[in-house]
């Protein structure tokens, strides 16, 4: 294969470990498939090695940086998946927004919108492929890469968390200037929440036919939404994003891609998320696993939900929660998955322990049902 046959988005290699696509869409499969989120991270020394001196944000828009970072927690761990390298905050960028990375605060908006005007600082017309093309590029050279080993999952953060970030101008505890938005200017909320939407649409449609086998929302902020709010100004629009992804690729003649959901700290809004049109339900650490169960009524597959934290017990120690965590689950229409991203301080052998103990138990436990 020649080198530019790496850059189009066709022949790709075919795949040899379905699992995780399987477990997505509710088939039956050998063992439970498992991957984290942050698994190409800075708990890798070769991730801090790659990233050395280099803005965050440029890394991102270099394909083979991010193609680098993405293949290198799978040559050290048998994951079921792979998803790309990349961040929630380039849609942000894509619509006029300045985003730095700063060491020691992470993402800041140095211009944040602070009053309903401020809306018109954004783009109102945002070519996708224009602006975020590099994403696409990352996509295809990776699932060149990957010779077929795992699927490749590509991802994006969900509206009303971008809308945190880009009034917040960063992290935040309370989101309260945010969520001072939704109370005070709901009209423009909405008009926000809707333009992000649409943006959305176009960015994950992109990833597909750049080559993604998988697509994750995030909706990492739906813990600062009570159930009222998040009916109001997330849910909708999360439905809307996997309806429209869904009827444009079925229009297009495309295949379709299972798509999951992750909304943090909204186990109140379980039920709901789970008659969404997302395959797929991701879970917090907070929500038992055969409440989670019931609650969703076999309606998704689900994914999660171990303690990121748990991976600082000894080995033996991930091993039985890893058990526990399994038995709660069961062994089908479900992929594992820790209940946040890793953090930058966990030791990448218990990542791999974390693993092994989700790939053997599970096929032991197959054997009991």
């Amino acid at each position: 294969m020649d080198v530019d046959s790496h850059t189009l988005p066709k022949d790709f290699p075919e795949l040899k470990n379905d699992t995780f696509l399987r477990a997505a869409r509710g088939e039956e499969t050998q063992y439970v498939p498992v991957w984290c989120m942050r698994q190409a991270g800075r708990y890798l020394p070769e991730f801090r090695e790659s990233r050395a001196g280099k803005d965050f944000f440029e890394t991102c828009r270099s394909p083979e940086a991010c193609c680098e970072l993405t293949l290198q927690p799978l040559r050290r761990f048998p994951f079921d998946a792979a998803i790309i390298f990349s961040d929630i905050l380039v849609v942000p960028q894509a619509l006029g927004m300045d985003v730095q990375m700063l060491a020691g605060k992470g993402p800041t908006f140095p211009e944040p919108l602070k009053e309903p005007e401020d809306l018109l600082r954004l783009r109102t017309k945002v070519d996708v492929s224009e602006e975020l093309g590099y994403v696409f590029k990352a996509i295809t050279l990776t699932r060149h890469k990957l010779e077929g080993k795992v699927p490749l999952i590509g991802f994006t953060g969900a509206p009303w968390t971008l809308m945190t970030y880009m009034i917040e101008g960063g992290g935040s505890n309370t989101m309260s200037k945010a969520k001072r938005w939704l109370y005070r200017h709901p009209e423009a909320s909405h008009s926000l929440l809707a333009r992000l939407t649409d943006v959305i649409v176009e960015y994950l449609l992109g990833q597909v036919a750049a080559g993604a086998q998988a697509l994750q929302v995030f909706e990492s902020h739906a813990g600062c939404l009570g159930p009222a709010q998040f009916n109001e100004f997330a849910l909708p629009y999360l439905r809307d994003i996997a309806r429209r992804v869904k009827e444009r690729l079925k229009e297009s003649g495309s295949d379709s891609v299972p798509m999951i959901v992750f909304a943090k700290d909204g186990h109140y809004a379980l039920e709901d998320l789970s008659q969404s049109h997302y395959e797929v339900v991701g879970l917090d650490w907070t929500i038992d696993p055969r409440a989670a169960r019931g609650r969703t009524g076999g309606r998704v597959s689900l994914q999660g939900n171990m303690d990121p934290c748990a991976l600082y017990a000894p080995k033996e120690q991930i091993g039985e929660t890893v058990k526990t965590m399994l038995e709660g689950f069961g062994t089908q229409r479900y992929i594992a998955n820790l209940g946040h991203g890793l953090y930058p301080d966990m030791d990448p052998e218990h990542v791999g322990a974390f693993v092994e103990a989700v790939h053997s138990h599970s096929r032991r436990l197959r054997k009991l049902e």
